[in-house]
């Protein structure tokens, strides 16, 4: 069973003088009183009687005083702790009225148990590890985020590169009318060349037939007595002449052309190729930026798994981001009540040997607010001793000039007597 403190006696330790209270063995006890009363003493004294000499105030005797401090609590598991005398000197007795120390109160008192402000404190993120730490999913966790910071950052390289594709494609010209392979110079030479060739050939043909042309006109010349080598020649100008007659010579403009614009057509035909590789490149990336959005989105499927299964010590709590998140709502977006709770509860986790916990400077709450956090107290069985500047119904004790006294009604006058419990 957690163990709560039943009974504290306290002098001479800072602001107080006196202070004698015996808390609520569940829900909320509070220590009322003015500012500068000694009500935040009382809670540093506690600390400092279980926490041992770490939470020692620096000026532990009161001011004025020539007794030196003593602290006294009683706990529920039967623990008597005892500060006294000069150097303050520990005495620790347990149940069977053995003497133990601080090692015996350190396994049942949480550092945090006594030290709630520190925790309060904490940024966001701090406090978020410490719950993470407690319920055991931290270097799960932590490993998960690592994973998913990576994931993003390689996403977001892989996104610009795409981005930055798709705008140098767009940006490129494209020629519709370029061919799809690059021009070869020496194919469209040799295509020449052949037409050349084959109009040589023609116009040697043409020769041979201006050549009989020329024997004829001799022979025609010498017709008495060439006759039968005009004949001869006619047959064969008539033979030339059939030849020559469909005969049609070929152009090369069009090759001359293509010729003197080859380096044109490459550089568009070139053009259209970078800009194709661009567009592939920009999809292969877009591709490899779906895939790590994938991947980023069962990380972080695996993280909420791993807190949905993980023992929370209040539903509704979670960490997000790596910050602590109740009821949907981050830390500085909590009501001062759900800040209490969720911190009380953490600690609570913490340790579930150490039932009580110290709340300093309670006036954040009104009093319904103050009323549902008591229950809620009660409902998980913890103790909290707590402050607030207040001298109303709901304070268990008043402070007063460094002495408690049960808090009255405004019917029933305050009656005690300066050093006397």
């Amino acid at each position: 069973m957690a163990v709560t403190i039943n009974k504290l006696e306290i002098e001479n330790v800072k602001r107080v003088k006196a202070v004698k209270l015996e808390p609520s063995a569940q829900g909320l006890t509070i220590v009322g009183g003015k500012n500068n009363q000694g009500k935040t003493s009382v809670l540093d004294s506690i600390t400092w009687a279980l926490g041992g000499d770490r939470h020692r105030p620096s000026q532990a005797q009161r001011e004025g005083s020539a007794v030196p401090p003593f602290l006294h609590v009683e706990l529920s598991n039967g623990i008597v702790v005892e500060r006294k005398g000069k150097n303050s000197d520990l005495k620790v007795i347990d149940s069977t009225g053995n003497k133990a120390g601080q090692q015996l109160l350190n396994e049942f008192v949480e550092q945090l148990a006594l030290d709630l402000p520190k925790f309060m404190q904490a940024n966001n993120k701090e406090k978020a590890q410490t719950l993470l730490q407690i319920i055991g999913v931290g270097p799960q966790l932590y490993e998960l985020e690592k994973t998913e910071t990576e994931l993003y950052n390689r996403r977001l390289t892989i996104g610009q590169i795409a981005d930055q594709k798709k705008k140098f494609a767009a940006e490129m010209p494209v020629y519709p009318e370029a061919p799809k392979e690059l021009v070869s110079a020496s194919e469209l030479i040799m295509k020449q060349q052949e037409i050349l060739a084959r109009n040589g050939e023609n116009q040697r043909k043409r020769q041979r037939k201006e050549q009989y042309q020329r024997e004829v006109d001799t022979l025609e010349v010498q017709q008495a007595e060439l006759l039968q080598r005009l004949a001869e020649a006619k047959k064969n100008l008539e033979i030339a002449s059939t030849d020559a007659l469909d005969l049609k010579d070929e152009s090369t403009s069009e090759l001359e052309a293509s010729i003197a614009g080859i380096e044109d057509t490459n550089r568009k035909v070139r053009a259209n190729m970078d800009r194709e590789k661009a567009e592939i490149d920009a999809q292969e990336y877009s591709g490899q930026y779906d895939d790590l959005t994938d991947q980023i989105r069962k990380v972080r499927e695996d993280k909420i798994n791993l807190l949905n299964h993980a023992d929370l010590p209040l539903p509704e709590l979670s960490v997000v981001d790596g910050e602590l998140v109740y009821k949907g709502f981050k830390w500085d977006n909590l009501s001062g009540s759900d800040q209490l709770k969720v911190a009380v509860a953490i600690v609570r986790k913490l340790n579930p040997n150490c039932g009580f916990v110290l709340v300093d400077k309670l006036e954040q709450m009104d009093m319904d607010t103050l009323q549902e956090f008591g229950k809620w107290l009660e409902a998980e069985g913890l103790q909290a001793i707590a402050t607030r500047v207040s001298s109303g119904d709901e304070c268990a004790i008043i402070i007063e000039d460094g002495y408690s006294a049960p808090a009255v009604t405004e019917a029933e006058p305050k009656k005690w007597k300066a050093g006397e419990f």
